[in-house]
């Protein structure tokens, strides 16, 4: 998960990097006189690299866009914080100074995805990120009818 805007602009980076390495190693298997599937199965591991980055700097422009549910369960509510904290366009720093703890300790927090934090401790986080959530039941089943 892309948590920072300097994270983010270095997997645009490298998503771009990697189209271009790709593009030199398909014309180089080419080259070589392997079939198109032989080439498909040689990129495919940089090529599952890349879209899982390329995934993750969607989610972040999702979350920048403020594109997410406002509910959520127990399970992810870090990764809600984090989204929150991103939609504000609040920095870790600046989250920090408004908890009163160091830059340092918001990185932890957000890299365990607030795992193991307390009640308290997501109340205050969303106090300073002035958001409320609607938490519901991990194991909510739908109900059709």
């Amino acid at each position: 998960m892309i948590k920072t805007e300097q994270e983010y602009k270095r997997c645009m980076t490298q998503v771009a990097q990697q189209e271009q390495l790709l593009a030199e190693q398909r014309a180089e298997l080419e080259k070589m006189g392997l079939t198109k599937e032989q080439i498909e199965r040689g990129l495919a591991p940089a090529r599952f690299f890349g879209e899982r980055l390329k995934r993750e700097i969607h989610e972040y422009e999702s979350y920048k866009s403020g594109q997410f549910d406002m509910r959520c369960t127990l399970d992810n509510i870090g990764r809600q914080l984090i989204a929150f904290r991103i939609y504000k366009g609040i920095s870790q720093a600046e989250l920090a100074k408004r908890l009163g703890v160091s830059p340092p300790q918001v990185s932890r927090d957000e890299r365990n995805e607030y795992g193991g934090a307390s009640m308290e401790k997501i109340k205050q986080v969303l106090k300073a990120l002035e958001m409320e959530v609607w938490i519901v039941p991990s194991d909510l089943e739908q109900v059709s009818g």
